[in-house]
């Protein structure tokens, strides 16, 4: 994100910034990071078990109404306005987006557009922490969470790494192209958070949780993979040669990625897996996020190998110390985020940045300094803020859902619906006498 001015023109002057190649293709990019959040949904619910599908999926789509409603309230502003408090959060001129009309430019794209554009990136962030807490958080509460999480943690991390005068980018100027910082380690950080005030589900290192449905999770990440070149590539904000370097670097880290995962899995369980293929994938992506901008082709190629190796381990940090990160979003977002934005500060070149090198090429150890300075503020933040928020809202809504709810599943007990029908089959024949139920023949990952 290397555009941080907001100008409001006439309709003359604003026809003369305008570039319609660029605004074509943010517009063709919006759309597919707003995708990213329905995928998110089918990667998840094929995660968890038939009692509480319907539910993952909610949490997912619920959110997409809810931090639109705050975002054209006054996230926008607070993330993009003219910086108020010292490069902490902005200030409220574009409060519902006023004065921002047609005519309106933020570089060579409408204001507008760039306002939407970001909008996608808030909706599915809120959505990744659902990951952590899934089976057993209560809906009613998650409806409280999403938004004020928003403005409390999402709107001003992004203010600090890509809004005017955000410190992060202008005082400490380390390097986030599309979203490590404020999307991938806000969203980690935070479901730890959560996943802690939540405590573990019922049955947690005892119980087999398989994902009920693989094909829907592959399904999930094969949406999220083709939704990440409009999150990478579009942060170019232009139809140009950056967003050609992000775009093949995506695809680069998320092919590495997947194949690291595969090679870990064949070295330490003797068979590569499929969830461990899409999940593969997906950490490459995380990782590469921060970075798809700012390093070479080989630079990418590593990061996503990296995060491919490193997040199959992570994954199984939970059962070793004890919190219940459902699926994976610690071990995933958060550890893939991380490694991400700190090989920046290696791998980053010249040709991609305008300026800025990584230690590899030259440019000592400052970038590597300044990148984990960013790392551990905004893991730190994100995690004490959203640690907060939870305890306060445990205290009033109550965050979790009975034991009675949580055993027969949230599908039926909150949303009064099911996923599947598996009371009839055909003509009123039981389905336990046709049918062997998928789950049984699912792989779970290695509880170690």
């Amino acid at each position: 994100m290397t555009v941080t001015v907001t100008t409001t023109a006439s309709t003359t002057l604003a026809a003369a910034h305008v570039n319609t190649g660029d605004t074509a293709w943010l517009l063709a990019s919006t759309a597919l990071v707003l995708l990213m959040t329905p995928g998110l949904a089918l990667f998840y619910g094929g995660m968890v078990r038939t009692k509480s599908v319907l539910n993952m999926l909610m949490m997912s789509l619920v959110s997409i109404a809810l931090v639109t409603v705050v975002w054209l309230a006054c996230g926008y502003a607070l993330a993009f306005g003219d910086d108020a408090f010292g490069g902490l959060v902005g200030d409220l001129r574009h409060a519902g987006l006023a004065g921002l009309t047609p005519d309106s430019v933020r570089g060579t794209v409408p204001t507008l557009l760039f306002a939407t554009f970001q909008l996608t990136f808030a909706i599915i962030t809120a959505a990744l922490i659902s990951g952590a807490i899934a089976d057993r958080a209560k809906f009613s509460a998650w409806l409280v969470f999403v938004p004020v999480w928003t403005l409390l943690v999402y709107v001003p991390v992004t203010h600090w790494v890509w809004g005017p005068g955000g410190w992060i980018q202008h005082d400490l100027r380390a390097l986030d192209f599309a979203g490590g910082l404020p999307v991938e380690i806000t969203s980690g950080a935070s479901g730890l958070a959560l996943c802690l005030v939540l405590g573990p589900r019922l049955g947690f290192k005892r119980d087999a949780m398989r994902p009920h449905n693989l094909p829907m999770v592959v399904l999930g990440a094969g949406l999220l993979w083709f939704g990440w070149f409009g999150f990478n590539a579009g942060s170019a904000l232009g139809a140009d040669g950056l967003a050609a370097a992000a775009f093949l670097n995506t695809l680069a880290a998320g092919c590495t990625g997947l194949l690291g995962w595969l090679l870990v899995e064949q070295k330490r369980d003797g068979h590569p897996t499929t969830l461990g293929a899409v999940s593969g994938a997906v950490a490459g992506l995380v990782a590469v996020t921060p970075s798809c901008g700012v390093v070479s082709l080989l630079g990418a190629l590593v990061v996503g190998l990296a995060a491919g190796v490193v997040c199959s381990y992570a994954v199984g940090w939970k059962f070793r110390l004890g919190y219940d990160d459902s699926l994976d979003v610690v071990g995933v977002h958060l550890v893939g985020g991380v490694i991400g934005t700190l090989l920046i500060g290696l791998f980053a070149v010249r040709e991609m940045t305008g300026g800025a090198q990584g230690l590899l090429y030259g440019g000592g150890l400052a970038p590597l300094g300044r990148q984990l300075l960013a790392v551990v503020a905004v893991a730190a933040y994100a995690f004490a803020a959203t640690y907060g928020l939870g305890k306060l809202l445990d205290r009033v809504l109550g965050l979790r859902a009975s034991e009675e709810q949580e055993h027969t599943g949230l599908d039926l007990t909150v949303h009064a619906e099911t996923a599947y029908d598996h009371g009839v089959l055909g003509h009123g024949a039981p389905v336990s006498s046709t049918v062997v139920p998928t789950a049984t023949a699912q792989k779970v990952r290695p509880q170690a």
